[in-house]
């Protein structure tokens, strides 16, 4: 009998995407502390990815320490540009400072996830991305906040590229999914190999 299968994430876009691929899930955030663990991952020099990944294993474990016998996806994304890892804004101003930093530059967005069964990761993947934004005046800025605050406020890096966001780019390299949070060609293709999901 196959496990079931939880999604320890409360993102809306990586539900709609597991369940528009036609998943059948339940959804069970797994609470941590993730600015704890930023900051440690950071004062012992670790990267982008690293910290990607680790959220995303922590995450799924946590669940699978309440639900050992199902399968369980953690899931996070980390934004990284010149060295610097940011976290999603706290308050406007914050965003406001994210995008300032931001323009004109080229950032990476790595999207991790890891499959937990019995509190022991089983897969993951980490993907990475490369996007270039263009060069945005204070007003701008401003304007576009004010259009899309109550929207990009939980988004790392303060946009939304299947919404607005997408006209703050000049470039995109990389898996338009990986962008949205969720390595999900890679997490379908293990799961049809395993035979989970039907080919």
């Amino acid at each position: 009998m196959t496990p079931s299968l939880i999604l320890a994430s409360a993102s809306d876009i990586r539900a709609r995407l597991l369940r528009d691929a036609g998943l059948a899930f339940e959804i069970l955030p797994g609470r941590i502390d993730e600015e704890a663990v930023r900051q440690s991952l950071i004062a012992e020099g670790g990267k982008a990815r690293d910290l990607a990944d680790l959220l995303a294993e922590l995450k799924a474990t946590k669940i699978s320490d309440r639900r050992p016998e199902a399968r369980i996806i953690g899931a996070d994304q980390v934004l990284e540009c010149d060295g610097r890892i940011f976290a999603k804004a706290e308050c406007i101003e914050e965003a406001r400072a994210q995008l300032s930093f931001l323009s004109g530059k080229e950032h990476r967005l790595f999207s991790a996830a890891v499959v937990v069964e019995g509190g022991k990761p089983v897969w993951r993947h980490t993907g990475q991305v490369r996007l270039t934004m263009h060069a945005l005046g204070p007003g701008e800025i401003d304007t576009y906040l004010t259009r899309t605050w109550e929207s990009v406020r939980h988004s790392v890096g303060c946009y939304k590229i299947e919404e607005e966001g997408v006209r703050l780019f000049s470039r995109i390299e990389g898996d338009f999914f990986h962008i949205l949070g969720l390595p999900l060609i890679e997490l379908l293709t293990w799961l049809r190999i395993r035979g989970d999901i039907a080919p």
